[in-house]
This record gives structure tokens, sequence and C-alpha cells, in this order.
């Protein structure tokens, strides 16, 4: 047996990768049958001390796009969610769960809006593609769902904004939180998002040509070298402490966006129809039997989190944590974790056990740590 990730076919390579690997990447994940780049020999608390207070460029290209257009294509994707989209417009970003005819949760894309007849659902890890396209087929809708060959760059950190300005003009600064414009890339139109999945201010590039990716790759990080850039990817303790979710950790198909914390984003007035409504409303008049939380436990760093741990109130298991790294700046542990109904106030003590039996007390905390 071969020890490290085998590149094959199907776990796609990127338009950046041979940057990446000239980079010193050291670590990837696999995340929408390709590879994320996830360490370039920082550690991870380094690699969040240079995050919280430079600019890092990370290759998201995992960060795949399901495009749908035609004229039924506003009508398709509100019948999706249950996010009220009648007012969308153009030119701005949505965050936006995508459920099934029970409720659960099947991805949660941040939306953009192209056009009246245009979206692109930028996704997380699950083949949403193959859902829409059924929806598409079994519902009848005058649209058509693809893959674009839409590949983003993420600049991420404090320093992000005087770089983007620098490349691409002071108007940059203008642009506000989950809006996008057009930029002028290396003679094309290219997308610039504010956005990306960090705590920190920063901005992605849907880059729609891959013959431009390396020259992007070049120009970012020559423009950044007085900013102190690196090259890095999403950071696990920046995430956790931020409390940004992670759909196939925190959420999978079993659970609905009531108990994730998403209520604000589900209409379930009966002014919009969408699938998953019925089954929604009824979560919502029972009242979710558990809500998302942080767990904060421990004096001494936890291991990595691969398989869930229990959280108990004496000994009754309320909850579980499906990530939980050290914090260097809270010093302390802190984990997420759904936890009862009964037991999710803030301040309500608990103990988390590890793999080894080891059990360690911990307080539950309202999301974000920080």
């Amino acid at each position: 047996m071969s020890d490290g990730l085998v590149f094959v076919r199907r776990i796609r390579r990127t338009p950046y990768s041979n940057r990446v690997e000239q980079a010193g990447v050291r670590g990837y994940s696999v995340y929408n049958h390709m590879i994320l780049p996830k360490s370039f020999g920082m550690s991870v608390e380094e690699a969040y001390w240079h995050l919280r207070e430079h600019v890092q460029l990370w290759d998201v290209s995992v960060q795949r796009q399901v495009e749908i257009i035609g004229p039924d294509a506003a009508r398709l994707v509100q019948w999706m969610t249950p996010r009220d989209l009648r007012q969308a417009e153009v030119g701005r970003c949505y965050y936006v769960p995508i459920v099934d005819q029970s409720g659960g949760m099947l991805n949660d894309p941040v939306l953009l809006k192209l056009a009246d007849d245009r979206y692109w659902l930028s996704i997380a890890d699950s083949d949403l593609l193959l859902y829409v396209k059924g929806l598409i087929i079994g519902g009848g809708f005058d649209a058509r769902a693809f893959e674009p060959d839409v590949n983003p760059l993420a600049i991420q950190g404090p320093k992000a904004e005087d770089l983007m300005a620098d490349l691409f003009g002071a108007h940059i600064r203008e642009l506000k939180f989950y809006r996008y414009t057009h930029i002028d890339v290396l003679g094309s139109r290219q997308i610039i998002a504010r956005s990306g999945f960090s705590s920190m201010d920063g901005f992605e590039i849907y880059l729609a040509d891959r013959d431009l990716a390396e020259p992007l790759w070049d120009m970012i990080m020559s423009a950044g070298e007085k900013y102190n850039i690196a090259p890095g990817g999403p950071n696990q303790i920046d995430r956790i402490e931020g409390g940004l979710l992670g759909y196939g950790n925190e959420m999978t198909m079993d659970n609905n966006p009531l108990e994730m914390g998403f209520g604000k984003f589900c209409n379930l007035t009966g002014d919009i129809d969408c699938i998953g409504r019925e089954a929604l409303l009824n979560i919502q008049n029972a009242k979710p039997k558990r809500h998302i939380r942080g767990v904060s436990f421990g004096n001494v760093a936890c291991p990595i989190c691969s398989t869930p741990w229990p959280v108990y109130v004496g000994a009754e298991q309320v909850g579980q944590i499906t990530s939980a790294i050290w914090s260097p700046r809270l010093k302390t542990n802190v984990g997420l974790s759904l936890i009862d109904a009964d037991h999710w106030d803030p301040g309500t003590p608990v103990s988390v056990t590890f793999p080894d039996g080891a059990t360690h007390s911990g307080t539950v905390v309202v999301l974000p740590f920080a």
C-alpha cells in the first residue's frame, strides 16, 4: 500500500495545483471530488496567527458552482430553499440552505444571482448537481443545470483589502460583505466577491478562465509580498472559533436548518413554497429538540476529532462534538456540537469524553466563541 493521497482522474487537480506544489504544500483534503490544499509547512496554530495578522492566498477550486440557467431558473432555485429569494438582486450573494422533503439539509451553498434567469450555487461538499438535474427532469422546469469551469481563489486576512485595492483599484474597498462585482483580470472580466470561509475579511475571485490561473496566482503572490502573503487554506482554529459550520461535519441530511441556527433564512409563513416547507413548519411548531452550540473544554490541547466525542451532563449524553481544536487565543479547546434542548443554555456545565476514555469538564457557549 502506498503512503499518502493517490491522485487519480476521479480526484481532480485544480488549475492552480502546479503553483500550490511549488509553494510547498504539505497536506490535502478531498472535497467535491477535487483536492483541497490544507497546509504549507506552518502548523495549524502558526497559520492561524498569520491569517489573523496578514493575508493568505487559498486555492478553493473545490468550491464548485452549479449553474442554473433558463426561463424557470428563478422558480427552480426558490423551490429548493426555504429562504425567500423574491427580492434577490444581481450583484449580491445569499446563503441558502437546500433541503429535501423532510427538511433535511442537502447542502448549504452561497447563491450568486448573475441575472434574472441565471444563478450560481457555490456548493459545499455534496453532489448537489445531480439533485438539481433530477428536479429539472421530474418537475418539468425549463432550465439547464451544469458545472461551469470556474475555479475560485480566496484572499483572506486583515490585509486582503489593501492587497486587492493595489491590484484592482481603490473601488474594491467599497464592495460590501456578501456583494460581488466584476473586475478586469489579465485582459479578462471576472467576478470578485467579498466573502470567504474564514472569520477574517476577505475576497474570492471566481476565475472562469483556467488559462489565467497560474498568471493570476503569480500576480497576487508578487503583489502580496509587502503584506507578508503566504499560501494557505481554511484554518480549523479560525473556523471553529468563528462558528463556521462544515457540511458533512456539523450537519448532514439528518439535520435541519432550524436546529443548525439558520432559522433566519427560512420563510415558513406560506408566502413562498419550497420543498420541505411543511416538514420544517412542523419542526418549528414542535420546537427543535436540539441546537448548534459551542463547547469550551479542557486546559490541554485535544487530539484530532476524527470521530464524534460524546458530551454529557452527568450520566446523560446530551450531544456530541463534531469538530474540535485547541484555541491558543482563548486558552481552551473549542468544539462544535448539537446540544439537546434541556441543556443548551450558555454556561451549562458538561463533560466531554475522548476516545481513550478520558473525560474533560466543559461549558456550553453560544456561537461564535470570539
